[in-house]
């Protein structure tokens, strides 16, 4: 049995096919053995990286962006997630997702955490500049919490705030808001969580990862005849907190959308993804899908 230890920025529902593997014995079957844990603060996964205590990361694509061309190299082996799965709530109760536009956010206050990375933000800006929009004409709260945030919008701070699909289900459901936009029908494709490892370390790892990769996309093709007890004994387990009719929907809504459609990450819609954060001034300039990528773990998933 070969080992394989895994640090995360989160325990995020949108990571439930790597949960699905390890719980259904995918991992085991394929002679791994592997370990994850959720980092706090979740900048520890590249202290790790780095240490050696974990040999790939689990989290946004944005950071190996952010690193490319810097002394700390990195190399994306695969996707997790085919989309981002976010979702803005708005307080307005006029507005629906049939009829929302990003106009409608023209002068108002949006609030998005951050102190769990910039993606929320540079998700909801990039496509606001996609649809003709100037951001800068939108009064953004960035840098706290999720918990807190949620808080303060439930209090009456704020007219909209951008979260996972999850608390964006869990905010609607206490009627503070109204979810007017999901990433999942509008948002298009956007490599959201990616596996990466130090690029000195893919050659000693290589068979390994390509074991990992195949059974996450194993994993992916099983989710939607998955049985439910099955998730349900995964959700229970992983967020016992929870509601677990909200997570059943949220986990519903994902497995339904291209979420968790494939390994291979989509070459244009990295270089979509990393143009967002460019233009959000994270970057010095865009990385291309290949500079980022060691596209040998993700061909035949294409």
């Amino acid at each position: 049995m070969d080992t394989l230890n895994i640090s995360a920025t989160a325990n995020g529902l949108n990571y439930l096919p790597e949960y699905l593997a390890d719980a259904t014995g995918l991992f085991a079957d394929a002679g791994l053995a592997v370990t994850a844990t959720a980092c706090d603060p979740w900048t520890g996964v590249l202290d790790d990286l780095e240490s050696g205590a974990a040999d790939i990361a689990l989290g946004g694509l944005w950071v190996p962006g952010m690193y490319a061309g810097t002394p700390r190299a990195l190399s994306v082996i695969c996707q997790l997630n085919h989309q981002a799965p976010k979702a803005l709530v708005h307080r307005g109760a006029t507005l629906s997702p049939e009829s929302f536009d990003f106009s409608e956010l023209l002068g108002t206050v949006v609030l998005a955490p951050g102190i769990g990375g910039s993606a929320p933000y540079a998700v909801t800006a990039g496509l606001i500049r996609e649809s003709g929009i100037n951001p800068a004409e939108i009064t953004f709260l960035r840098d706290l919490s999720t918990p807190m945030f949620v808080e303060l919008f439930n209090a009456g701070l704020g007219d909209a705030i951008i979260l996972d699909l999850v608390t964006a289900l869990e905010v609607e459901a206490s009627g503070a808001g109204t979810i007017v936009f999901r990433n999942l029908d509008h948002g298009g494709l956007m490599p959201n969580s990616v596996y990466y490892a130090r690029t000195d370390r893919v050659e000693e790892l290589r068979d390994v990862l390509a074991r990992f990769t195949g059974c996450v996309a194993a994993a992916m093709d099983a989710l939607p005849s998955a049985p439910a007890a099955t998730i349900d004994s995964i959700l229970a387990t992983r967020w016992p907190a929870k509601d677990i009719d909200i997570l059943r929907d949220a986990a519903a809504q994902m497995t339904a959308s291209a979420v968790w459609e494939t390994v291979a990450i989509d070459p244009d819609a990295s270089d979509r993804w990393m143009r967002m954060i460019a233009e959000a001034g994270m970057v010095r300039r865009a990385p291309a899908f290949a500079e980022l990528s060691d596209d040998s773990f993700m061909k035949s998933y294409r």
